[in-house]
């Protein structure tokens, strides 16, 4: 199976993604009651592996056809996509329609960005 770039990028950034977003967040609900410094270096671990993925797919994205706004752009609204859930269903945040609206702005950066 032969991905275009810009699927490679955007697959690779939603999985590093995932895991960028445990790094960041996790700990505030599995370690907030060991010492910080152990949750520091649990999120370096994790976010190895963010790094191993987001840095090949921004090589892709970049040299695929995508420019440096666009792969900006690209990796912020698949944060928001991967946030969203782990928010509401890990961390069991109420799902709020800020959320929506955050999306819409996304959307309107997604279009400034790509619409040249």
């Amino acid at each position: 199976m032969n991905l275009s770039p810009l699927a490679q990028t955007a697959g690779l950034l939603l999985l590093s993604n995932v895991f960028m977003t445990f790094a960041w967040y996790a700990h505030l609900k599995d370690a907030s009651h060991k010492p910080l410094w152990i949750a520091i270096i649990a999120s370096w671990g994790i976010a190895f592996f963010e790094y191993a993925i987001m840095v090949p797919a921004n090589r892709i994205g970049f040299a695929g056809a995508l420019s440096l706004g666009q792969l900006k752009i690209l990796q912020e609204v698949i944060t928001l996509l991967v946030f969203v859930p782990f928010a509401v269903l890990y961390m069991k945040q109420p799902l709020k329609l800020d959320f929506l609206w955050a999306g819409l702005c996304m959307m309107g950066a997604v279009y400034f960005i790509f619409r040249s």
